[in-house]
């Protein structure tokens, strides 16, 4: 009632039993009290003071009744605090069981962090081990690299101390070999002057050695003989217009496959005759600085046609060092000292002569001199100045009228390769310059409708994937050709519109010059499969 004490668990059942005897018995008061307490009091029947204890009995019921249902609601909520308590211990167990499972993560946690810190340790102790051996290494490697370092310094001095010591025995020996030709010819005197006819030797040995002082004097005043060399030049000329120029290469007949013979074909003897004229005329380019400048030019072009007839491998590899003594003194000229029909005295007093091939500044000189550098010299650094220099010829129309006429599309392809990366991109760049609008563009773009060249592009297109801007100036170069109708053969005869069609779906779309070529190529390609097909049909019907 209100105190806040427990009450026992039987009090419920109790308290609905005294409810309900107290509900009868209440009620029988009731009537009792209410009609005939009441029919009786009216009557008069009931004395005043059991009335009086009527009414005391009637409040005592009431406060009964509201103490009843005051215990009710008590007991609804302690059943209620009872079902609320329950549920509290039942998530309270709950709880604890998870503490108890989180506890066991939290262990296993910390053992597994503990073994990775340990095998870090371990790590971190290995590779300092690692480290500190290898440091050892590099310091061992330092030391033995200075020492040869140092052994090398020495071994360098004492290179150029026996070269000084080789040329000071050279000059002493042949100073002593002119002295043993002296002593020689003295010790023949000698023998001669002990003999019978000793006068009549003289009389001979006289005219012998005015004929020797003769001659000598000759030699020594003889002028050089120019109209020889004009008479070779223009042979050299003659024969490189009319004759080498005109025959096709093996690069031209792979890449055109005609049924014709060619000359080559019928007389095999002029590869033979080129490899054997190269040499001496490689010899001869030490006596260019002293001929006329004017008549540089058709030996140069004679040697460039004679290369150009040397194709095989194993050709080349006969004329290897040839080539490369070749290319070296094209690229860097000819530089002598003194008349060599002089004597030695007029020689030193002479001024130094040049002859410059490839950096001359006459270009019908310099052009075909730099082709010469591209089929012979291996140096990275020299084909690299060669293709600059065939790049800036190219920007005029007169060095585009030579690349026509010295045919020299093959001389580039065999430079397009993937292996020689670093070139690449000079080599299109000469292609490139021929691309511009001018009276040269149709000549060379039809140099280019060949299967050789096709055939290099799709080979550079499928051994690895180039860089963009490879890509976007071999585009634009298959663009320009894409323009032409018997071209369509080649493209489909290497898959080149295939490759086109893969590379235009994986490009990126940020390099809009590559995909606006792709784009274009691929229109191109397909309006000359739809004019063939509409040509096929008109003359079908």
């Amino acid at each position: 009632m209100g105190t806040g004490l427990t009450l026992p668990s039987h009090l419920p059942a109790n308290t609905q039993k005294n409810r309900d005897q107290v509900i009868n018995h209440g009620s029988l008061k009731t009537i009792l009290h209410g009609t005939g307490a009441r029919a009786c009091k009216r009557q008069g029947l009931i004395p005043p003071h059991i009335s009086q204890i009527y009414d005391e009995l009637f409040v005592i019921h009431q406060k009964l009744q509201r103490e009843t249902s005051a215990q009710q609601e008590y007991a609804l909520q302690l059943q209620k605090r009872e079902r609320c308590l329950t549920e509290q211990e039942t998530l309270l167990f709950t709880h604890e069981a998870a503490l108890a499972k989180i506890r066991g993560v939290e262990e296993e946690v910390h053992t597994k962090i503990a073994n990775i810190k340990e095998q870090h340790e371990a790590e971190v102790k290995q590779l300092t081990e690692a480290l500190r051996e290898i440091t050892k290494e590099n310091r061992r490697l330092k030391s033995s690299f200075d020492s040869l370092k140092e052994v090398n310094d020495s071994l360098r001095k004492q290179l150029s101390d026996v070269t000084e010591l080789n040329k000071k025995l050279e000059g002493q020996a042949q100073k002593v070999k002119a002295r043993l030709e002296n002593l020689q010819r003295k010790h023949e005197f000698s023998m001669v002057r002990k003999s019978n006819n000793l006068c009549q030797v003289m009389k001979e040995s006289k005219p012998v050695k005015q004929e020797k002082v003769m001659t000598t004097s000759k030699t020594a005043t003889l002028p050089l003989n120019s109209r020889v060399y004009e008479l070779l030049t223009c042979l050299m000329d003659w024969i490189s217009e009319q004759y080498l120029s005109k025959i096709e290469t093996q690069e031209e007949r792979e890449g055109t496959h005609k049924l014709m013979v060619t000359q080559s074909s019928k007389n095999p003897c002029t590869q033979e005759k080129c490899m054997k004229l190269l040499p001496i005329v490689t010899e001869q380019l030490q006596w260019m600085p002293y001929v006329n400048p004017k008549l540089h030019v058709p030996v140069i072009k004679f040697i460039y046609w004679s290369i150009r007839q040397i194709e095989t491998d194993i050709q080349q590899a006969k004329m290897r060092s040839t080539m490369r003594r070749l290319g070296k003194d094209l690229f860097k000229g000819i530089v002598s000292k003194g008349n060599p029909h002089s004597s030695s005295e007029q020689s030193t007093e002479s001024k130094s002569k040049s002859a410059a091939f490839f950096k001359s500044f006459c270009m019908p000189l310099r052009f075909p001199s730099t082709l010469i550098v591209l089929k012979t010299v291996k140096q990275v650094d020299y084909l690299a100045q060669a293709f600059e220099s065939l790049h800036m010829d190219l920007k005029t129309d007169e060095g585009k009228a030579l690349f026509l006429e010295y045919r020299c599309v093959p001389v580039i392809l065999s430079h397009l390769k993937v292996s020689s990366i670093c070139l690449l991109s000079s080599a299109l760049d000469g292609l490139l310059q021929m691309t511009m609008e001018s009276g040269s563009l149709q000549p060379f773009l039809e140099a280019c409708s060949n299967e050789s060249f096709f055939r290099t592009c799709s080979e550079l297109l499928r051994s690895s994937k180039p860089d963009i801007a490879v890509l976007e100036k071999l585009s634009v170069l298959l663009h320009k050709l894409s323009r032409i109708k018997s071209n369509k053969k080649m493209f489909e005869l290497f898959g080149l519109h295939q490759m086109f069609q893969e590379l235009r779906r994986t490009i990126d779309p940020n390099h809009t010059f590559l995909c606006i070529n792709l784009d274009s190529i691929l229109l191109n390609l397909e309006s000359l499969r739809s004019s063939s097909l509409a040509s096929s049909l008109s003359t079908s019907h």
